[in-house]
C-alpha cells in the first residue's frame, strides 16, 4: 500500500493526537534512515504503521491477541496497550498490505525493542520516543542529538531512561524492555574491548 493510502487509513482509525505523532515519528524514521544508510522508504511505511493497533479499546487488543495466538504475559494482561506493537504487525501484514518483514519487525519491537535488532528497527525504535511532539521524557536533547550520532548508544539511553522511569514510578516493566538493555549494554563493552585491543596492538 502507497503512502498516501496510508495515511488515509490511519486518519481513520487514529484520533487526532495519535495521528499526528504518527506522522511525526514516520518523517522523523525516514531522516534518520537518510542519515544511517537505511531505506527511506521502508523508514516511513514502518513509521505511519507503527501504531496502527494503539487505538483499539483494551477488550479488542486482548481478542485479537488470542485470534493471532499471541502469548500474553501477565504484564501485558494488566497493561493491554503493551500489545499494540506486536498485534500491529500483524494487522500491518493483514489490513494494510504490508508484507516486509523487516518493516513487521520495526512495528513488532517499537515499544520494548529486542536483541539483535535491525537498523529499520533501531530507527523506528528511536523515532517512536524522539519525535518532535515528544517533550516529556527526560534527556530528551541529549537523546535527539545522539540519535543521529550513534543510534546504538541511543537505543541504550533510551531503555535506561524509560526503565528508571518506570521504577520510580514503580509501573510494571515489560520483560522483554530489561533484555533488549542487557543485550546492547554487552554488545558496547565488546566493542569497547575491541577498541582498547586495536589501540594498544593486542
Amino acid at each position: 500500500m502507497d503512502l498516501k493510502k496510508l495515511r488515509k487509513k490511519m486518519r481513520k482509525v487514529q484520533d487526532e493526537p495519535r495521528y499526528e505523532h504518527t506522522l511525526s515519528v514516520a518523517y522523523t524514521a525516514a531522516n534518520l534512515a537518510a542519515v544511517h544508510g537505511g531505506s527511506v522508504d521502508k523508514a516511513l511505511r514502518a513509521g505511519m504503521l507503527h501504531d496502527c493497533a494503539k487505538c483499539l479499546p483494551d477488550n479488542e487488543k486482548l481478542e485479537l491477541s488470542k485470534k493471532y495466538h499471541l502469548k500474553v504475559s501477565d504484564v501485558e494482561r494488566r497493561n493491554p496497550s503493551l500489545l499494540h506493537a506486536e498485534l500491529g504487525a500483524y494487522l500491518a501484514k493483514d489490513l494494510y498490505e504490508e508484507t516486509d518483514k523487516d518493516v513487521l519487525n520495526a512495528i513488532s519491537s517499537h515499544t520494548t525493542g529486542r536483541p539483535d535488532m535491525s537498523l529499520l528497527e533501531k530507527i523506528i525504535f528511536v523515532a517512536d520516543y524522539i519525535e518532535p511532539g515528544r517533550t516529556k521524557a527526560a534527556n530528551l536533547r541529549q537523546i535527539r542529538k545522539l540519535a543521529y550520532e550513534d543510534i546504538d548508544r541511543a537505543v541504550i539511553r533510551i531503555l535506561q531512561d524509560t526503565l528508571e522511569y518506570l521504577t520510580k514510578t514503580k509501573s510494571d516493566i515489560h520483560p522483554g524492555t530489561q533484555r533488549t538493555l542487557e543485550h546492547y549494554l554487552k554488545q558496547e563493552r565488546r566493542n569497547d574491548g575491541s577498541e582498547r585491543n586495536c589501540k594498544t596492538g593486542h
